[in-house]
Protein backbone atom coordinates (compact mmCIF):
# COMPACT_ATOMS: atom_id res chain seq x y z
CA UNK A 1 0.00 0.00 0.00
CA UNK A 2 1.11 3.61 -0.84
CA UNK A 3 -0.39 6.52 0.86
CA UNK A 4 -0.06 9.72 -0.95
CA UNK A 5 -0.14 13.51 0.21
CA UNK A 6 -1.06 16.39 -2.47
CA UNK A 7 -0.70 19.96 -1.34
CA UNK A 8 0.38 23.36 -2.70
CA UNK A 9 -3.00 23.82 -4.77
CA UNK A 10 -4.37 27.55 -4.60
CA UNK A 11 -6.40 29.96 -6.15
CA UNK A 12 -3.96 32.41 -8.63
CA UNK A 13 -4.81 34.55 -11.43
CA UNK A 14 -4.46 33.50 -14.89
CA UNK A 15 -0.03 33.76 -15.72
CA UNK A 16 0.75 32.53 -12.45
CA UNK A 17 2.34 29.74 -11.06
CA UNK A 18 1.86 27.21 -8.45
CA UNK A 19 3.94 23.99 -7.61
CA UNK A 20 2.26 21.29 -6.10
CA UNK A 21 3.72 18.45 -4.05
CA UNK A 22 3.25 14.63 -3.88
CA UNK A 23 4.44 12.89 -0.53
CA UNK A 24 4.52 9.27 -0.95
CA UNK A 25 4.46 7.00 2.09
CA UNK A 26 6.95 4.66 -0.49
CA UNK A 27 8.09 5.47 -3.35
CA UNK A 28 7.09 3.44 -6.23
CA UNK A 29 9.16 5.66 -9.28
CA UNK A 30 11.74 3.20 -9.25
CA UNK A 31 9.33 0.42 -10.49
CA UNK A 32 6.13 1.55 -11.88
CA UNK A 33 4.83 5.06 -12.99
CA UNK A 34 3.69 8.14 -11.17
CA UNK A 35 2.07 11.18 -12.20
CA UNK A 36 -0.71 13.61 -11.74
CA UNK A 37 -4.49 14.03 -13.39
CA UNK A 38 -7.02 16.20 -12.90
CA UNK A 39 -10.23 16.86 -12.78
CA UNK A 40 -12.75 19.76 -13.79
CA UNK A 41 -16.08 19.69 -12.93
CA UNK A 42 -18.67 17.56 -15.11
CA UNK A 43 -15.36 16.35 -16.81
CA UNK A 44 -13.61 13.30 -17.02
CA UNK A 45 -10.09 12.73 -14.53
CA UNK A 46 -7.03 13.50 -17.60
CA UNK A 47 -3.84 12.97 -17.28
CA UNK A 48 -1.64 15.83 -16.72
CA UNK A 49 2.44 14.43 -16.45
CA UNK A 50 3.28 10.91 -15.90
CA UNK A 51 6.86 10.00 -15.26
CA UNK A 52 8.80 6.31 -15.27
CA UNK A 53 11.89 5.63 -13.61
CA UNK A 54 15.06 7.08 -14.93
CA UNK A 55 15.04 7.07 -18.15
CA UNK A 56 11.78 5.68 -18.58
CA UNK A 57 9.00 7.17 -20.87
CA UNK A 58 7.19 10.40 -19.81
CA UNK A 59 4.20 11.89 -20.89
CA UNK A 60 2.87 15.76 -21.15
CA UNK A 61 -0.65 16.25 -21.91
CA UNK A 62 -0.76 18.42 -24.95
CA UNK A 63 -2.28 21.22 -23.32
CA UNK A 64 0.71 21.67 -20.63
CA UNK A 65 3.36 21.48 -22.43
CA UNK A 66 6.27 24.05 -22.26
CA UNK A 67 4.19 25.37 -18.97
CA UNK A 68 3.79 22.66 -16.80
CA UNK A 69 7.28 20.70 -15.37
CA UNK A 70 7.44 17.42 -13.06
CA UNK A 71 10.28 16.33 -10.65
CA UNK A 72 11.01 14.45 -7.76
CA UNK A 73 13.19 14.49 -4.78
CA UNK A 74 14.18 10.88 -4.11
CA UNK A 75 15.26 11.60 -0.75
CA UNK A 76 11.95 12.96 0.51
CA UNK A 77 10.01 10.39 -1.45
CA UNK A 78 8.08 13.39 -3.49
CA UNK A 79 6.58 14.18 -6.48
CA UNK A 80 6.39 17.94 -7.50
CA UNK A 81 4.79 19.41 -10.71
CA UNK A 82 5.85 23.05 -11.64
CA UNK A 83 2.65 24.64 -12.97
CA UNK A 84 3.70 28.41 -14.76
CA UNK A 85 1.60 30.53 -17.18
CA UNK A 86 -1.44 29.34 -15.52
CA UNK A 87 -4.52 29.30 -17.57
CA UNK A 88 -8.58 29.65 -16.18
CA UNK A 89 -8.68 26.23 -18.18
CA UNK A 90 -6.39 24.82 -15.57
CA UNK A 91 -9.00 24.62 -13.04
CA UNK A 92 -9.14 21.42 -11.35
CA UNK A 93 -8.84 18.98 -8.38
CA UNK A 94 -5.26 17.90 -9.00
CA UNK A 95 -4.43 14.24 -8.33
CA UNK A 96 -1.04 12.60 -7.45
CA UNK A 97 -1.26 8.73 -8.68
CA UNK A 98 1.21 6.19 -8.27
CA UNK A 99 1.95 2.23 -8.88
CA UNK A 100 0.87 2.90 -12.53
CA UNK A 101 1.95 2.61 -16.04
CA UNK A 102 1.60 3.82 -19.11
CA UNK A 103 0.01 2.47 -22.15
CA UNK A 104 0.99 3.48 -26.06
CA UNK A 105 -2.06 5.23 -27.24
CA UNK A 106 -1.60 7.23 -31.05
CA UNK A 107 2.01 6.47 -31.04
CA UNK A 108 2.81 7.57 -27.71
CA UNK A 109 2.83 6.73 -24.08
CA UNK A 110 -0.73 7.49 -22.16
CA UNK A 111 -1.70 7.29 -19.14
CA UNK A 112 -4.77 5.93 -18.42
CA UNK A 113 -6.49 6.73 -14.70
CA UNK A 114 -7.15 2.91 -14.16
CA UNK A 115 -3.85 1.78 -14.78
CA UNK A 116 -2.56 3.78 -11.29
CA UNK A 117 -4.10 1.97 -8.15
CA UNK A 118 -2.74 4.30 -5.59
CA UNK A 119 -4.47 8.06 -5.06
CA UNK A 120 -4.28 11.24 -3.46
CA UNK A 121 -7.50 13.28 -1.75
CA UNK A 122 -6.53 15.67 -4.65
CA UNK A 123 -5.52 19.25 -4.31
CA UNK A 124 -7.56 22.46 -5.96
CA UNK A 125 -6.37 24.57 -8.06
CA UNK A 126 -8.65 27.51 -9.02
CA UNK A 127 -7.33 29.73 -12.23
CA UNK A 128 -8.69 32.66 -12.01
CA UNK A 129 -8.84 34.87 -15.68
Amino acid sequence: QVHLVESGGDSVQAGGSLRLSCAASRYTYYTYCMGWFRQAPGKEREGVVSICTAGGPQYYADSVKGRFTISQDNEKNTLYLQMNSLKPEDTAMYYCAAGGYLRTAGGRWTPTPTDFPYWGQGTQVTVSS
